[in-house]
């Protein structure tokens, strides 16, 4: 079968061998994949022949030899630890669930690291009912879903952009203002979700409220954070919590049950999936490029051959 690899310059589409599935993996047809930040700043120093690709979307061919998963034939979105921009990828069966005829693949490749990550940081305070939630970086993948959902949940939402132009349409996903980057003045939070880092991360120490959360799950910025630890701990009881989402799902903490709700909120109109790049996997290398230069407001899709 044919997948990407790392090579000299970024990636090709190489031959490589067929994935071999352990007893509670299926084989999967993969038919889109979105991309991500992380995988692709991976690509960077990754060893020549180095298989990325983390979110898919697609059809079973085999089952699970154990029968725990999805039959086949089912349409399914998924998440593999690596592989999956490929043609064809084992995935654990508890980390793939089955999707609405009404949801394309494209779409359904954009939920597992972004939808379950925007799941995750706004979980920890428990009802968002009338509180006041900040999200940096609220432009892309993970922002646009985290607004929607504490929108959807009863907040008040402060989304944070770099620039004016990464802001257009978040209003209409539910953000009640916009404002450009995390000032240590103002007005204070009872939930930041922080994927910035530096300075951004240290102007929420001073954001967050006597009781708030500030979850840290990124540094864009590359860049440490520096503040007076007294800013943080005579406010009250705040608390600052790291999430990452692959350590999450490779402990089996969460999966199908997320993704399977998350399918159900797009295909029934409630939850938007911004795609604003779709490329034939063919043109990868410009994707990449395109979303390492913060040139995508959303997400950006890979179709592979044939879907």
């Amino acid at each position: 079968m044919r997948a990407l690899v790392a090579a000299t310059g970024g990636v090709r589409i190489r031959e490589v061998a067929d994935p071999v599935p352990a007893a509670d993996h299926a084989l999967v047809e993969v038919k889109a994949v979105s991309l991500n930040r992380g995988e692709c700043i991976a690509l960077g120093s990754a060893e020549e022949g180095w298989r990325p690709g983390w979110d898919l979307a697609g059809v079973v061919v085999r089952p699970t030899a154990d029968a725990t998963g999805p039959a086949e034939g089912a349409r399914v979105v998924g998440w593999a630890n690596g592989g999956a921009w490929a043609e064809r990828a084992a995935v654990r069966a508890d980390h793939l669930a089955e999707i609405p005829e009404s949801l394309s693949f494209q779409t359904a490749s954009t939920l597992p690291v972004a939808g379950l990550t925007a799941v995750g940081v706004l979980s920890p305070i428990g009802s968002l009912l009338g509180r006041r939630v900040a999200i940096t970086g609220a432009a892309g993948g993970v922002g646009r879903f985290a607004v929607q959902l504490a929108e959807m949940a009863g907040a008040t939402v402060t989304a944070i952009v770099g620039r004016p132009e990464r802001g257009v349409g978040l209003r209409e996903l539910g953000a009640d203002e916009i404002v450009m980057g995390l000032e240590s003045e103002g007005s204070e939070f009872d939930l930041i979700a922080e994927s910035v880092g530096g300075d951004s991360l240290s102007a929420a120490v001073s954001r967050v409220g006597p009781d708030g959360i500030i979850v840290s799950f990124g540094n864009s910025s590359n860049e440490p954070a520096r503040f007076d630890p007294r800013t943080f701990y005579r406010k009250g009881s705040p608390r600052m919590l790291g999430y990452f989402v692959v350590y999450e799902l490779l402990r089996g903490r969460i999966g199908t049950a997320r993704l399977a709700a998350l399918s159900a909120l797009v295909a029934e109109g409630r939850l938007v999936s911004s795609i604003d790049l779709e490329v034939p996997w063919t043109d990868a290398a410009s994707a990449i490029d395109a979303l390492m230069q913060r040139r995508v407001n959303g997400k950006a899709v890979l179709v592979i051959s044939g879907a």
